[in-house]
């Protein structure tokens, strides 16, 4: 009896805490992504003109990914209304308290501490407490009480989880503040401690106002890792430019260059995963091949010879004499050279030779040019290029040292050297593009340039805006809360760097790093095999697009426009597993009316690139000739046909232009029974065969003696959906796609060109073939009907 007596007054007690009281709990979100239907920035179909959207972090408005200052100040664990990032299985509520003279609580006890909560304890904006990322050195920003009525300066120290990593302090300005915090995997119980001498009260201790906050750590192993190189020439010393000072107080050689690109490199990815975040990504970013070393990230880890893991650097040498790579005089800032293209080459070739990469083998590889050199003669910087490109196997970035003397060597340097206003010495070092008249601003055109080349990697154009522009100028912004004097525009800098005035990525960078394979998070749908993209034009002026892997972006060039100032993105709909819509709508008229503001400019070009959920890409150079009459074809009865987008270029010698209308598609009495299919390391032709012992040719009987049949199971109705094609310059494979499901295998070269889906849209079917067939098969594209 006792037993039972017990166990009641157990059960009911957790009924009365398990009681919501008619409050109901917020659920988290996967990946930290915001919940449907929450964000400020995005709709189910969003578009955007002229401008990125705005950072949804503004430190004085409520946004998704922020709390306003009444909203947090009403707070009582300092955390703020912030958007459940995601659950966590170690409960640690953020604290803050202060006291004189030392620390309420231990570094790693996690017992509260009775002092009362101070409104002076910092209270950390850009992310929740329990929230969950996924990169080593993650960016924050917070501020100290209420910046609008009583602003306060000071410093603020980052304890880091169970003093793994040593403390460092950061300026606080304004009652605002910036941070980099160094994370191990699993939680992170993280201390920020703020003092100022204004609220120390002619104390010889000063106050101590601390709040902590829990971050949990998780790092991805199943996505492709960025890849970090040095490359020299055979015969380089590995040391870099730099004046003679600091070549007295840090040293140019190869170990400090080590130090200096490695931190560069996570600062990439701290300012990367916050804009993700600030664009309702979740806290998604690339990352880097890591292996066990001697910690650079912190000065004391030098001198201690602390192990860490952290991210490598292949130090990569070239066939080539440093001599010979100068002498290639390659830099693009100076004017046009001859040989543009070759450093990039020598550099590709030898990171696949150091790789030992295989075809098909894709790799992401950042790369900087050790043996660069300012050469005071000429006025020029030679054995430099900045070059990046995201097309074939090898994804590359190419990029020189001659800023690296301004780079920070650990974290602790991080604001000193994006503060230092020394003048670049002309006599040592490049002044690049004269934009980098002093030390930090030349550490901004360093690391900002870099990774507007890695943007290139990761398949960004140039943007309207953003890193893809030049704005790396102000990539300080980002770590700062006080800017320094500037001598690219000869004034004085923000005397407070809020979120608004950084730098960031255009939207439509962070659209494709969405979806890209480095950004990957665990809780995204599988990708696609299928990139393709297809475009239907149909009646009443519609234009119907479709992709397997989804439709996420696309973007409106106006005639003659390098750059998109317009686009439509798909990212917010719940029609497939990856919340892209695999089918969509749209007409020239509306698509004009975004890039004009008005339907009248018909005589004007617009080009339209569709971008699919897996990164493919469809390019329509014409929105007028897409739905000329050139796509339309006349059927049977006065039946109208609409052409889909071609595959292959019909550029063969011979090629002679095809079209097939399928009798069985006009004719209920004529039944397809079978299809033959001619091929070798190509498509030859394709022949479909009806009950009635008739057939019909597309292309030729060549290939493979007497071609390969593929049988449709007529009792049960089954009839072709379409085609997977396997197409470059030509048709390389064909493969049968039919109505119960059933697939033929490819026929002709399987791993030849790229892959394509050809399906009707929803409330279409196959009435046709028509392309071009030359020594083989070199255009295809569907005819479809109601």
């Amino acid at each position: 009896m006792p037993f039972f007596e017990q166990l009641r007054r157990r059960s009911r007690a957790s009924f009365r805490t398990g009681r919501t009281h008619g409050v109901k709990p917020n659920g988290s979100q996967p990946n930290g992504e915001m919940p449907l239907g929450k964000s400020s920035s995005t709709i189910d179909t969003v578009s955007y003109s002229s401008v990125t959207p705005p950072s949804s972090i503004k430190p004085t408005i409520s946004s998704s990914n922020l709390p306003s200052l009444s909203e947090s100040n009403s707070s009582t664990n300092g955390t703020g209304s912030l958007h459940p990032q995601r659950s966590n299985p170690v409960a640690s509520p953020a604290q803050r308290n202060s006291m004189i003279g030392g620390s309420p609580v231990s570094g790693h006890s996690g017992i509260r501490s009775p002092t009362p909560s101070s409104p002076y304890a910092p209270r950390i904006v850009s992310i929740s407490d329990n929230a969950w990322v996924h990169q080593k050195v993650l960016l924050v920003y917070g501020q100290i009480g209420d910046p609008r009525q009583h602003p306060l300066d000071g410093n603020m120290t980052v304890g880091h989880h169970q003093e793994g990593f040593p403390p460092i302090s950061w300026p606080v300005t304004a009652s605002h503040f910036k941070a980099l915090v160094h994370l191990v995997p699993g939680p992170n119980r993280v201390r920020f401690d703020f003092v100022s001498t204004k609220l120390s009260s002619g104390s010889t201790h000063p106050a101590v106002h601390t709040s902590w906050i829990c971050i949990n750590y998780l790092p991805l192993v199943n996505s492709p890792p960025l890849h970090l190189v040095i490359l020299l020439g055979k015969d380089s010393k590995g040391t870099f430019d730099t004046t003679p000072e600091k070549a007295q107080r840090e040293g140019n050689d190869l170990e400090t260059a080590i130090r200096k690109y490695r931190t560069a490199a996570y600062l990439w990815q701290a300012f990367t995963g916050e804009q993700m975040f600030r664009n309702n990504f979740g806290r998604r970013c690339f990352r880097f091949e890591e292996e066990w070393q001697t910690g650079t990230l912190s000065r004391r880890d030098i001198s201690q010879g602390q192990m860490r893991n952290e991210a490598k650097i292949h130090v990569v040498r070239t066939e080539k004499t440093v001599a010979e790579l100068r002498d290639l005089n390659i830099a693009q800032q100076h004017g046009p050279a001859t040989r543009k293209d070759e450093l990039f080459r020598i550099a590709k070739d030898a990171v696949k030779d150091y790789f030992h990469l295989k075809p098909g083998q894709k790799q992401y590889i950042s790369v900087l040019l050790l043996d660069s050199h300012w050469d005071t003669a000429s006025q020029t910087i030679t054995g430099h290029a900045a070059l990046g490109t995201g097309g074939g196997d090898i994804k590359m970035a190419i990029f020189g040292s001659h800023s690296l003397h301004s780079y920070p060597s650990y974290l602790e340097d991080v604001v000193e050297s994006f503060s230092d206003c020394t003048r670049t010495n002309t006599e040592f070092v490049a002044n690049d593009c004269g934009e980098a008249g002093s030390s930090w601003e030349a550490a901004n055109i360093g690391i900002g340039a870099h990774l507007h080349e890695v943007g290139h990697l990761f398949g960004c154009p140039h943007q309207e805006s953003g890193i893809m522009l030049r704005d790396y100028v102000r990539f300080n912004r980002s770590f700062l809360t006080r800017e320094p004097f500037a001598t690219r525009t000869k004034t004085q800098g923000l005397k407070l760097c809020l979120p608004q005035d950084e730098c960031n990525w255009h939207r439509l960078d962070a659209l494709r790093f969405r979806f890209h394979p480095c950004f990957r998070l665990p809780g995204d749908a599988p990708a696609s095999s299928d990139d393709s993209v297809q475009v239907w034009p149909v009646e009443n002026g519609k234009i119907l697009i479709t992709a397997a892997s989804g439709v996420a972006f696309l973007e409106l060039y106006a005639e003659e426009d390098p750059i998109c100032h317009n686009f439509i993105e798909y990212t917010n709909t719940e029609s497939s597993s990856n919340g892209l819509p695999k089918q969509i709508t749209v007409t020239e008229s509306e698509l004009r009316q975004r890039v004009f503001g008005s339907e009248r400019e018909k005589k004007k070009n617009i080009k339209l690139t569709i971008v699919s959920g897996v990164l493919g890409s469809h390019t329509v150079d014409s929105l007028s000739s897409l739905k000329s009459k050139l796509s339309l074809v006349k059927l049977p009865k006065g039946n109208t046909g609409y052409q889909g987008s071609k595959l292959g270029f019909s550029q063969l010698e011979g090629s002679e232009p095809q079209q097939l209308l399928l009798e069985g598609a006009f004719t209920s009495t004529k039944l397809l029974t079978s299809i033959r299919v001619y091929h070798g390391l190509a498509l030859d032709g394709l022949e479909f065969f009806y009950e009635d012992a008739t057939s019909q040719l597309f292309g030729q009987r060549g290939g493979k003696a007497g071609g390969d049949d593929f049988v449709l199971d007529t009792r049960r109705g089954e009839i072709i959906l379409g085609f997977y094609l396997r197409a470059g310059a030509w048709i390389d494979g064909l493969e049968i796609l039919t109505s119960l499901g059933r697939k033929s295998g490819i026929f002709g070269n399987a791993s030849g060109g790229s892959g394509h889906t050809l399906i009707p849209p929803l409330g279409y079917k196959i009435a046709g073939i028509t392309g071009s067939c030359g020594a083989w098969v070199d255009g295809f594209s569907l005819i479809i009907m109601h």
